[in-house]
């Protein structure tokens, strides 16, 4: 429990904490996030940068979706990593060693990312040589939805051997996705509890439009279906930015 997202508030201390300073505490900390996260979408707007904030379970495949991006993407856009994790720079050795610049976050006790931890990596990066800004947010299905980062989109991954019923699960994750990518497909052919279509459903029950596609970063299955959206997504915030800049010089 990292004490600044409001995971240490629960229905057995609520009359504590409402006698007391954490609730606005909690309230201050997420306003002056939401600034910083307006300050970082400034700087990547101002750069044309796309900026994607990766969510999802620990384990859930999100290293290995940017590994198998890169090997598509790589000769065509220029990528750059933002990687959290409480503890090691195991990912980003990872990234690195696919030859992309990676800048390791360690949160230490924090469950999630937040917009000031993004800020100072950004001072390590050159946005003007970057067109795509993958960050990969710690490992947790809860937490990391309710800080803005100054993403321009969220994606929010689901393994196969998580279960098909964890958006219902994990509601207020899966509604923050503007896309959900349901990973390890690969392993549908030996699963047979974990339906496609149930995860459809349960994420329409949350009202949410969000596309849905099937990605299996091992076989390279659905993976030109994820490029594709990274391809439009990118020419989509240039076109943002260019006339941004056009607008407000």
């Amino acid at each position: 429990m990292c004490g600044t997202c409001g995971c240490n508030v629960t229905d057995s201390n609520t009359s504590e904490t409402l006698h007391g300073e954490s609730v606005e505490v909690l309230q201050s900390l997420l306003q002056a996030n939401d600034q910083r996260a307006h300050h970082n979408r400034e700087h990547f707007d101002r750069h044309g940068v796309l900026a994607i904030n990766l969510m999802s379970s620990p384990g859930a495949g999100k290293t290995a979706l940017l590994e198998a991006t890169i090997d598509r993407l790589g000769s065509d856009f220029r990528l750059a990593v933002v990687e959290g994790d409480l503890e090691t720079e195991n990912d980003a050795e990872r990234i690195r060693a696919k030859g992309v610049t990676a800048v390791q976050i360690s949160t230490s006790t924090a469950c999630h990312l937040d917009a000031g931890m993004v800020h100072s990596a950004l001072h390590q990066l050159d946005l003007d040589s970057i067109d795509v800004l993958f960050i990969e947010n710690v490992g947790n299905l809860v937490c990391p939805a309710s800080f803005d980062l100054g993403q321009h989109l969220n994606v929010t991954l689901l393994s196969t051997p998580e279960g098909h019923d964890k958006p219902a699960k994990y509601p207020v994750m899966f509604r923050a996705a503007d896309l959900v990518v349901l990973s390890k497909c690969d392993l549908l052919g030996v699963l047979d509890d974990f339906d496609p279509q149930v995860a459809r459903d349960c994420m329409r029950q949350l009202a949410s439009d969000a596309r849905i596609i099937e990605v299996s970063a091992r076989s390279g299955s659905g993976m030109g279906a994820w490029c594709d959206w990274v391809r439009d997504s990118q020419a989509a915030t240039r076109l943002t930015a260019q006339y941004a800049a056009t607008a407000h010089p």
